[in-house]
């Protein structure tokens, strides 16, 4: 069966270390395979509008719970992989990787906040190449024991390098080089909010376009949707992951039809706001038993 993941809050004033504790409790008891949480490194205000303060860093604070799980797997929901060195990125997610015996997954994108980059310095243009080249770089600094990428720097040490040479990597993205991206390289494409209708009669057929071209095997599927229940039914062009309980959990269906092997459940609202996190988790609990529920 498909199985159900959580993006987590790691951001807001509502969030502290005991809340994000919490959190990782509620998705390891409950039987949720993966807890995904965001990544921001600069918070500017038009970062900020959406993902209020404090930020909580994703592989600073994954570390801490991996210590305190033991089953779940953790992972990133996306990693903005240009605001880091790759041999960075590198090194943290093979440390992840093995120090929480091999349930750390790299979710990774590349960007969309312009004024981030710039605190940064870093220039939001050059995000897409920027990223297919990082990306070249960590996958092969996992599987060997040095990395070279010329002419900026020549056999660095790499390591712990995780068991098999590799750590579960997804690759988010809508757009054709995205998919290309996640053809090239993914374990598995993770496409964040898709429609329906998209992903079936787009998506995914360019995904196999892509690994056939790439002489590659096709990447799994992961989704991110919503988590959002209503009393009353949504309109037809509701985004997936809101609506009553029915119209949710026959989203969650047919995306395990169209080839999901797991989908992401996102309850972080489209803007700030005072969160119930009681509510969302009920939510949540009630998503996962009418899915497991389905004949």
């Amino acid at each position: 069966m498909t199985r159900l993941g959580l993006n987590v809050p790691n951001f807001g004033p509502e969030v502290d270390p005991e809340t994000l504790l919490a959190w990782a409790r509620f998705a390891e008891d409950n039987g949720f395979s993966t807890l995904v949480v965001s990544d921001h490194v600069a918070p500017t205000p038009e970062v900020a509008a959406l993902y209020p303060s404090p930020f909580y860093d994703p592989f600073t604070l994954l570390a801490w719970l991996a210590g305190q799980t033991t089953t779940v797997h953790l992972g990133t929901s996306v990693v903005v992989l240009p605001y880091r060195h790759p041999l960075l990125t590198a090194r943290l997610s093979a440390m992840l990787h093995v120090l929480s015996g091999g349930r750390f997954v790299l979710g990774t994108g590349s960007g969309w906040a312009r004024t981030e980059f710039a605190a940064l310095g870093l220039d939001a243009s050059a995000r897409g190449a920027t990223t297919d080249a990082y990306l070249e770089i960590i996958t092969r600094a996992w599987a060997e024991p040095t990395v070279s990428a010329a002419p900026h720097f020549q056999d660095v040490a790499t390591g712990p390098n995780p068991p098999g040479g590799s750590v579960p990597l997804w690759v988010g993205g809508a757009g054709k080089a995205a998919i290309r991206r996640a053809a090239r390289f993914a374990t598995a494409w993770h496409p964040i909010n898709p429609t329906l209708s998209w992903l079936r009669g787009a998506g995914v057929p360019a995904l196999a376009e892509a690994a056939a071209t790439l002489g590659r095997p096709v990447p799994g599927l992961v989704p991110r949707i919503k988590a959002r229940l209503q009393p009353e039914p949504a309109p037809p062009d509701r985004p997936l992951g809101v609506g009553t309980l029915t119209q949710v959990v026959d989203d969650v269906a047919a995306l395990a039809e169209a080839g999901a092997s797991e989908v992401i459940l996102d309850p972080n609202p489209d803007s700030p706001r005072p969160r119930d996190f009681a509510t969302e988790q009920r939510q949540l609990l009630e998503i996962r038993d009418a899915f497991r529920a389905r004949p």
